[in-house]
């Protein structure tokens, strides 16, 4: 799992290109939109030629809460929030020893025999194309609900229902490549004010903070049984998604170049760039969001992987 080791990290001035010193990275939410209908500054602090691009609309491009002057200091913005994404998180390897086994977990509560998880580990061991709790339904021990129980208990959170409400135009939360990717069912609340993310057997808390982050909105993980997380994820499969653009770079100065000509193309009202995994993510609002959310159409993704990194 990727953890984001200095989630709050204090930036300069110059680093962060204008931002104040009292403000974090990660304070510059994606939602932030500037309020001004003229910006009067070039937010790349070692700009020099702010005033000479008097035909350059004040108000797009944005990224990261700031205007940019030119394609030039647009470039060195991105730049600064790359390198920001690539030394900022670390590769930890979880080895999940903490985490008791599904099938004592449920042999203590008292949910399953000895003999009856004894069976389904053989079967396990005999085929070793299904986990231990898809053998234990499989012989009739115990059914999906109990095993989502039992995963929830592992991972320490809910289980989650969903419902028709619940899914709709919630593609907007992610790119439908990390739906794909990562298992990740986006599910909304009523008031709009956090987002949960489903998953059949296990979290990826690395990708429910990078949401938190783009967003700028609670993001809370659970699991779902998987009958309902397979036709939850067939229904989502029938919304638009955001447009996606998807790029692959040999070094970090390349990914940068890319995802600047990426902002200079749309002039988005506001952007941000988080990183999720091996992916940079960089998420431009073309139009006003309407909501706490904004809807897909509003929305245009690039994902860019740098090499093998």
């Amino acid at each position: 799992m990727s953890l984001l080791s200095n989630e709050r990290r204090k930036v300069t001035a110059s680093e962060a290109g204008g931002m104040p010193l009292t403000q974090t990275a990660d304070d510059v939410m994606f939602h932030d939109i500037a309020s001004s209908a003229f910006i009067g500054h070039c937010s790349n602090s070692a700009c020099r030629s702010g005033w000479l691009h008097l035909f350059r609309k004040r108000t797009r491009p944005v990224f990261e809460g700031g205007w940019t002057c030119s394609p030039d200091c647009t470039e060195a913005r991105v730049q600064f929030s790359v390198r920001r994404e690539l030394e900022g998180w670390q590769q930890v390897q979880e080895t999940h020893r903490h985490r008791i086994p599904l099938g004592l977990l449920m042999l203590e509560r008292g949910w399953i025999t000895s003999q009856q998880l004894r069976r389904a580990i053989e079967a396990q061991r005999g085929s070793g194309n299904l986990r231990i709790g898809e053998w234990l339904v499989e012989q009739g021990a115990i059914d999906e609900v109990q095993i989502a129980r039992g995963l929830s208990l592992q991972w320490g959170c809910p289980v989650l229902s969903v419902s028709n409400s619940g899914m709709a135009g919630t593609s907007e939360v992610l790119p439908r490549l990390f739906v794909e990717a990562f298992g990740a069912l986006p599910l909304k609340v009523p008031s709009g004010k956090i987002v949960y993310l489903g998953f059949e057997q296990s979290l990826d808390a690395a990708l429910a903070l990078s949401v938190k982050r783009m967003a700028g909105i609670r993001v809370e993980s659970g699991i779902i049984p998987s009958s309902v997380y397979a036709d939850a994820v067939d229904r989502l499969r029938n919304q638009a998604f955001p447009a996606l653009q998807l790029a692959e770079t040999a070094s970090d100065l390349a990914a940068a170049h890319v995802l600047a000509r990426s902002i200079e193309r749309a002039r988005p009202i506001a952007s941000r760039l988080v990183r999720v995994h091996e992916w940079l993510w960089l998420r431009m609002l073309l139009q006003s969001p309407g909501g706490t959310l904004p809807i897909s159409s509003r929305i245009s993704d690039v994902v860019c992987r740098i090499g093998a990194f």
